[in-house]
């Protein structure tokens, strides 16, 4: 195939934001788990229609968007105790990588940026679908999860409890729902 033909089947596509959904999870005493959200989502995924193991996948969450649903943890999560929104207002994935699993299941690999610190990132991925939307666009669905320790992005901040243990975990399960739009060519 020419460089101009492989061009041609690249597609890039942008992540409905309205449609998406990018969520975490951390045990809270040692006995429960705390949920939360992101609000403010984008991102862009550039791939080759026959072969995605080349995608490029770059997704931008601002930080201060964080929702809990309680007021009070949420700005103590936007303090320097936990992002620093003021200072780090957005992380960022990149990923670099993508390996087929299965008929619509990958791990994409990249890199995860938290308050200036990089790390690996895996995420095990499903396509959800594809179509036609009524505007004439096309879209595409996809779930993700992974896990990650939040000591390791320098989110540090705990308290001991009399009982045992801490507060917050370390361990951080990430989920997120995207759906993508394909840009006109």
């Amino acid at each position: 195939m020419s460089d101009t033909a492989a061009a041609a089947t690249q597609s890039t596509w942008t992540l409905d934001a309205s449609h998406s959904n990018v969520e975490f999870s951390v045990r809270h005493l040692m006995i429960s788990s705390v949920k939360g959200h992101f609000s403010e989502v984008e991102g862009t995924v550039t791939a080759n229609d026959a072969d995605p193991s080349g995608a490029r996948v770059e997704v931008v969450v601002k930080t201060a968007s964080i929702d809990t649903r309680q007021e009070q943890r949420d700005a103590h999560l936007r303090s320097a105790d936990f992002f620093d929104a003021d200072t780090f207002p957005q992380m960022r994935f990149v990923g670099t990588r993508v390996e087929r699993t299965g008929s619509d299941t990958f791990k994409l690999t990249g890199d995860l940026t938290i308050k200036d610190v990089t790390r690996p990132l895996t995420l095990d991925v499903t396509e959800e679908g594809r179509g036609k939307d009524p505007w004439g666009g096309e879209r595409a669905g996809f779930s993700a999860t992974g896990k990650i320790k939040r000591s390791e992005f320098g989110l540090t901040w705990n308290q001991v409890l009399e009982a045992g243990g801490v507060a917050v975990g370390d361990d951080i399960k990430i989920s997120a729902d995207v759906e993508l739009v394909k840009s006109a060519a």
